[in-house]
């Protein structure tokens, strides 16, 4: 298979896992404000299904950037992919923190308001955007 099409699969991989990481802590907004017992059943498998979705696109977007570094590990002589790397480990820390909340949801354990919520789930688009202009002009972002 060519490195482009790697690169290919790497970004769907990637898509799918952002879905999760971007809707996972949504669905947490809306379970913290329900106070419905049936509701809260729903949810709780809506939220387990979804964190299923986003560990498979965690895993493939990890797998398949660790295949791009090994067809050109040149790459890993550039800045910006360090920084890129950086930025994805946050992302994982992000994704095991969303997993401990889907479980403590699950055991009817959670104690932040949805306005926690809403603000933890904007972290990801602030990533994404970081990741994405990395990765697409080779270059540290300079916010001067």
């Amino acid at each position: 298979m060519s490195y482009t099409a790697y690169k290919a699969l790497h970004i769907i991989a990637m898509v799918t896992w952002f879905a999760g990481l971007f809707y996972l802590p949504r669905l947490f907004v809306y379970h913290a404000m329900n106070k419905d017992q049936n509701t809260n059943e729903t949810f709780k498998v809506m939220e387990r299904k979804l964190a299923i979705m986003m560990d498979i696109g965690a895993f493939f977007t990890i797998a398949l950037g660790i295949t791009l570094i090994i067809k050109n590990p040149a790459i890993m002589k550039m800045t910006w992919l360090h920084i890129k790397l950086l930025l994805v480990i946050f992302l994982v820390a992000y994704h095991v923190i969303c997993r401990i909340y889907v479980k403590q949801f699950r055991l009817d354990l959670n104690t932040r308001s949805h306005k926690f919520y809403r603000l933890f789930n904007e972290l990801p688009t602030v990533l994404l955007v970081a990741i994405v202009f990395l990765a697409v002009l080779k270059m540290p972002i300079s916010f001067s």
